[in-house]
């Protein structure tokens, strides 16, 4: 019987590939030695049967041009976000307000990160943003890293490096990406402390570890991923601080959060701020840049000047400070706290906590009536489409028992659920929604407006409904 012929010896060359007119004018576009390496990677494809066998030559032209766009297109994209999960860590938690992605364009190129215009001198990074954060928090001084969890460590570190750190049983919380704080507490260097039990933590629990252990500092961790209730008890944060400075050890608290609003204003739960820590005398409060506050991530220790100036000098600062792109977005971010009227229309984590359940049913309902008169214009079945009242979250660990009441828009999707929730997410921009029992839920409390155009378009397009 004759060999069964071997497709791969139909396979041209990459020089005989690169001779043609069309990969010539892609070489003169892209740069000969990219395209060239585009153009093995295509025919490695085809060698191993991912590709199917080109008709001609010129066949090779459409997957050569497939293979640069896909290797063009970044990694990190922006996204719609349709689940009704506020601060979505997974899709970058906080989106940023006009003020500060403006800001954040300006910075990108030559500025006076560390450098003086007055004098001519070297200046330093560490002063942009702390004077707003002083201003809105009280605090006497306050220092900038790159999120919250190294602001801690660096915290802990200065302080207690090589020493005990005293925190109660019921607050050794596990954060975002499997992080535990005794991990952080064992990462700076100090040794874990631990006091009280679960549910009951008293003041007599950290007096007896102080006077027992050498204890650096004490961490008083906001539970703000969870919510604990029934027979429990805490010690404050002012009797900590009074131990504290009878004792002479510091008081840090890891706030994390990093609210600034009134939470009233917002229909939330009470929530503590980092004026409150502040006001009750902590060495250093740490919170977040992009959570509640609504800014890029950035981790904010604020507090006494003495406590900053320690963690400034420590030698990690310098590992964990943030670049200029950074403080240029947050210090936009904070200067729109000082009309808390404007912050609440201007920063979209705050506008979206904000916004009225009937202004989204509004919105929600306009938005499937433009659904459907695009589907009509393109000749495509109707989609089984209602409105109805949801539950939004804030998310990204803060308010675990809030639930906003919300606008979702339905769209009956049956066995196609699956295959629609892909097609929204590999449109341009990807549209990321939620699904329950064959049915795609979109929670128009976390899409803007001027993002309802990109939804309209996505859900048109959507095919196989009817």
């Amino acid at each position: 019987m004759p060999a069964h012929p071997d497709h791969r010896r139909a396979i041209p060359g990459v020089d005989r590939l690169l001779a043609r007119p069309w990969c010539h004018r892609l070489a003169e576009s892209h740069g000969r030695e990219w395209v060239t390496a585009r153009l093995r990677a295509v025919l490695d494809q085809v060698r191993a049967g991912r590709h199917p066998l080109p008709a001609s030559e010129d066949g090779y032209a459409e997957l050569l041009r497939g293979e640069i766009a896909a290797a063009g297109t970044p990694s990190l994209l922006p996204a719609v976000n349709a689940t009704g999960v506020i601060l979505h860590t997974n899709l970058g938690r906080a989106p940023l307000a006009a003020e500060a992605r403006e800001a954040m364009a300006r910075a990108a190129g030559y500025g006076n990160l560390e450098f003086d215009l007055g004098t001519g001198d070297r200046g330093s990074r560490y002063v942009h943003c702390t004077d707003l954060v002083c201003e809105l928090t009280g605090a006497e001084a306050a220092l900038v890293v790159n999120n919250c969890a190294a602001a801690v460590a660096l915290a802990l570190t200065a302080y207690a490096s090589g020493k005990g750190v005293a925190v109660s049983h019921g607050e050794l919380v596990e954060i975002g990406g499997g992080f535990r704080i005794p991990e952080v507490v064992e990462a700076a260097g100090a040794r874990l402390v631990t006091v009280g039990t679960t549910n009951r933590t008293r003041l007599a629990d950290y007096a007896r570890a102080i006077a027992s252990d050498e204890v650096g500092a004490i961490l008083k961790v906001h539970r703000s991923n969870f919510s604990m209730t029934g027979f429990t008890e805490d010690a404050g944060l002012d009797e900590l601080v009074a131990l504290g400075a009878e004792t002479g050890v510091p008081v840090i608290h890891d706030l994390g959060s990093g609210l600034l609003a009134n939470s009233d204003q917002l229909g939330l739960p009470d929530e503590p701020t980092p004026a409150m820590s502040v006001a009750a005398g902590v060495e250093l409060v740490v919170f977040s840049g992009d959570k509640l506050l609504g800014g890029p991530q950035a981790g904010i220790l604020a507090g006494t000047g003495a406590g900053v100036a320690l963690a400034k000098a420590h030698p990690l600062c310098r590992a964990l400070r943030c670049d200029k792109v950074t403080l240029a977005g947050l210090e936009a971010t904070l200067a729109l706290y000082r009309d808390r009227d404007r912050a609440m229309r201007r920063i979209p984590v705050l506008h979206m906590i904000g916004a009225t359940v009937d202004g989204l049913e509004g919105r929600a309902r306009a938005l499937a009536e433009r659904v459907a008169g695009q589907r009509a214009d393109r000749g495509a079945a109707p989609l089984a489409a209602v409105v109805s009242r949801g539950r939004s979250v804030v998310g990204g660990g803060t308010f675990p028992d809030a639930r906003l009441a919300t606008a979702v828009l339905e769209v009956d999707a049956g066995d196609a659920a699956e295959r629609w929730m892909a097609a929204l997410r590999a449109h341009d921009p990807p549209v990321v929604a939620r699904s329950r029992q064959g049915r795609i839920l979109l929670d128009l409390r976390t899409i803007a407006p001027d993002e309802e155009e990109a939804v309209v378009a996505a859900l048109a397009s959507l095919e196989g409904a009817g």
